[in-house]
């Protein structure tokens, strides 16, 4: 499966060059399950080996990031209201979680979309959250192209460096994403049992008022 998804890659890549890493790129930032880590590294051996520009690269491939990113974003600006009210339901979502969304990337959606570039899973399904949340979509577009352009440098280089040995990078990902989900589930965990904890205490305090 895996060298299946290796070889459409590198075809689509060769067959239509900057196109192709564009397209890609976009598919990469919606949900479809297509790693840039497969993407950049080959692209970066292309420039090694003067197919290639380094900077067009990097341009074509952030604009498709970005342009992917767009798309998630709209889906959840104009879906993901209507998706709550119907089925929010069946997943323990109301209205309440989505001013919560609101408030959260009115206050913190810099950040968020920045730092959400470097955590495999996230970056895919981050933007329709934004969109849900009515982030700027000024803002949005901003953190996401520096996200996805220092993000995409760095796959660039690495498969730049290791040439032949691109493929690597997919290989060694794996683990590294494992280990960062991993560690994004444990935040997330701490977050909840805060927010439990608080309630309980701010509970207790209007008992004893």
């Amino acid at each position: 499966m895996i060298e299946l998804l290796v070889d459409k890659v590198t075809g689509i890549i060769s067959l239509i060059g900057y196109l192709g890493i564009f397209l890609l790129m976009a598919l990469e930032s919606t949900a479809f399950p297509l790693p840039s880590e497969l993407v950049m590294p080959f692209a970066g051996f292309l420039v090694a080996k003067g197919g290639m520009s380094f900077v067009v690269v990097i341009v074509v491939s952030t604009l498709g990031s970005l342009l992917g990113s767009l798309v998630s974003y709209y889906i959840g600006y104009y879906g993901g209201h209507r998706f709550v009210k119907r089925f929010g339901k069946y997943f323990l979502l109301d209205a309440e979680h989505l001013r919560k969304a609101e408030k959260w990337f009115l206050k913190r959606g810099k950040k968020t979309i920045f730092f959400s570039r470097f955590v495999p899973g996230v970056r895919h399904v981050i933007s329709i959250p934004a969109g849900i949340g009515k982030m700027k979509i000024a803002k949005f577009s901003v953190f996401t192209f520096l996200g996805a352009g220092i993000w995409n440098t760095i796959l660039l280089l690495i498969g730049f460096i290791l040439e032949k040995n691109w493929k690597i990078v997919y290989n060694y990902s794996r683990y590294i994403d494992m280990i960062l989900v991993f560690l994004v589930v444990i935040l997330i965990i701490y977050y909840v049992y805060y927010l439990i904890n608080r309630k309980s205490k701010m509970r207790s305090i209007y008992k004893t008022k």
